[in-house]
């Protein structure tokens, strides 16, 4: 294995990676701010969970993005 190689591997791992880690922490924060709301105004409920469910398929969205991406980095360039 080359020194590129071994960097393209790197690469497509960190955009995989990072990109999980980084939803992970947001859907958390939204989740955090979903009940921190909740307990607020307990009659929004319904109307928070829906924009709740909306934000974290849109947060959640992330890493699929950065698997394709990956998976575009560590196969398409002959690594």
């Amino acid at each position: 294995m080359t020194e590129a190689q071994a960097l393209i591997y790197l690469a497509g791992a960190l955009v995989i990676g990072l990109g999980a880690v980084g939803a992970a922490i947001g859907v958390g924060i939204l989740g955090g701010k979903f009940l921190e709301g909740g307990a607020r105004q307990p009659e929004l409920i319904p109307m928070l969970r829906t924009q709740f469910f909306v934000v974290m398929g849109l947060v959640d969205a992330v890493p699929m993005i950065g698997v394709g991406i990956g998976m575009y980095i560590l196969f398409a360039t002959g690594a």
